[in-house]
């Protein structure tokens, strides 16, 4: 049996404009994400600066435009000084986050460099675990403030003449966790987050702040969390932040695919949570949404191997192998986030490489893209303009602890200035293929480009070093217009995306 889903595109069902932050990543000094991904100085492809041309290359294709770093739970214990200046003198330091050895061989100076060489802005969290403003204000002097200074003029010795102009910076990391060095109460939080804002703000005036927010939905303070930190810092920040990983740990394909709507409901909170104390202080401010970590995952045993064999430099941690259902939720997240572009403005896919990553590589051999890779090249590259609710009716099976699930999660955005449409659809269907008619006669004159598909009988198949392209998207699907309507097959468990562009393109 085919079921059939109707919805309708429209120019005045816009949810909002999609920043294209949305399609941001991370990088933390966590594993082999920085020494083995990105930099690797005797590498076959690394470049004067030690950095892997490869993963270069495949990071540019994803068309990332902001990168978080360097944490994460390792910016906690993490000291700023220990980054810059010549690499021989630097220091080895134990990372209690992850009970390796840190070289420093890259700090402040070599991501910017690494971001320059991407395209992509730096998104940088200061440590609030066992440090403060005063660290916080120095490094913001270090990096934003021109010459004439301790610190800014250290920057120029250190080879950086212009100042690096950063514009985004995270208030410390899931600090309500108790797994994260220095954590803090709510009210101990709150207050040094906004002291800390304050002295960043007073050096560089044009910078945003992203205060931490709970570390996931979850925990037993949220949403009080929200509520006491931005009760402190409301006028002194920008956005709060949200992080979400999410598993099928249940081995239960249906249930996987229906978690992104725990994403959805935490967004909400969220936001409402927001809205609330702007209404308590009169505000005309409204805090955006930074959801600088999301992702899936598969088990946390990785992390566990530190414990046996702790204080090595690199080692691997947390490398997954994603799946086609993986990518699928994935693809869920993202039109999540893209459902949500009123308000969160800033999302970062944790993390970029190696660990919990869309791209792997081999130390001194090969990269490759991972399932996940795909639908979030799709969604940065043709996911920016005007978000578009697609007023859907689908039908729906029965989830334990969603209720209804609709078989259909989609988005459409509409990018007015290129005179394009794209769809982003996932078919949760485990049993057959779904059916599609929208109403697109709001945009006459508008033809399918292409309806590219990732499906897999093997919903378990993934990609590897030996098998780098077992699971790959194909322009297989059926999308036509029909006098207005535009029908499709979505078939059975499937990431698609349906383009359309005006007449002229």
């Amino acid at each position: 049996m085919v079921r059939t889903a109707k919805f309708t595109l429209h120019p005045e069902f816009q949810i909002g404009t999609v920043d294209p932050r949305l399609f941001g990543s991370f990088i933390e000094h966590l594993g082999r994400a920085v020494y083995g991904g990105i930099y690797e100085p005797g590498h076959p492809s690394a470049d004067r600066d030690g950095f892997r041309q490869d993963v270069i290359k495949l990071v540019k294709e994803m068309n990332v435009p902001l990168v978080r770093y360097p944490g994460g739970n390792f910016v906690s214990g993490y000291n700023w000084e220990d980054g810059i200046g010549p690499r021989d003198q630097r220091p080895r330091r134990l990372d209690l986050a992850w009970k390796s050895i840190e070289t420093n061989q890259v700090g402040t100076n070599e991501f910017l460099t690494w971001c320059r060489k991407v395209e992509a802005e730096a998104m940088i969290a200061v440590n609030l675990g066992t440090r403060g403003a005063d660290a916080a204000r120095n490094l913001v002097e270090y990096c934003n403030h021109p010459s004439g200074t301790y610190w800014s003029d250290l920057r120029v010795a250190h080879g950086f003449k212009e100042p690096h102009h950063i514009r985004t910076w995270c208030l410390g990391n899931e600090m309500d966790g108790s797994w994260q060095i220095g954590h803090k109460t709510a009210e101990e939080y709150s207050r040094l987050a906004c002291e800390t804002a304050k002295v960043m703000k007073w050096i560089d005036p044009t910078i945003e702040l992203v205060a931490s927010g709970s570390s996931f939905v979850g925990m037993p303070t949220f949403p009080d969390w929200e509520e006491t930190v931005l009760s402190e810092t409301y006028e002194q920040v920008d956005y709060i932040s949200l992080h979400t990983y999410l598993g099928n740990l249940e081995n239960n394909t249906a249930h996987y695919l229906a978690k992104p709507l725990e994403m959805d409901r935490y967004i909400s909170t969220v936001v409402n949570t927001c809205d609330v104390i702007k209404a308590k202080k009169h505000s005309k401010k409204n805090i955006q949404l930074s959801f600088d970590e999301w992702n899936v995952y598969h088990e946390w045993e990785q992390p566990e191997a530190m414990k046996a064999r702790p204080w090595l430099v690199a080692p691997p941690l947390l490398e997954e192998s994603y799946t086609v259902e993986d990518a699928l939720v994935v693809g869920g997240m993202l039109i999540t986030l893209l459902k949500h572009s009123d308000r969160v403005k800033i999302a970062c896919m944790a993390q970029l490489v190696n660990v919990f990553a869309p791209v792997m590589t081999v130390n001194g051999g090969i990269c490759w893209k991972q399932s996940t890779y795909y639908p979030f090249v799709q969604a940065s590259r043709f996911g920016r303009g005007q978000a578009l609710d697609l007023n859907i009716h689908s039908p729906t099976y029965e989830d334990r602890e969603y209720g209804p699930v609709p078989y259909l999660e989609a988005v459409g955005i509409w990018n007015q200035e290129n005179e394009y449409l794209t769809i982003f659809a996932v078919n949760r269907d485990t049993q057959s293929s779904l059916s599609i008619e929208a109403d697109v006669r709001a945009f006459a004159g508008y033809k399918v480009v292409e309806h590219i598909t990732l499906t897999q009988r093997d919903l378990k198949a993934g990609n590897t070093l030996d098998h780098p392209d077992r699971v790959v998207p194909r322009k297989n699907g059926d999308a036509r217009l029909e006098k207005g309507t535009l029908r499709a097959t979505l078939p059975g468990v499937s990431w698609n995306m349906i383009r359309l562009a005006a007449g002229s393109h």
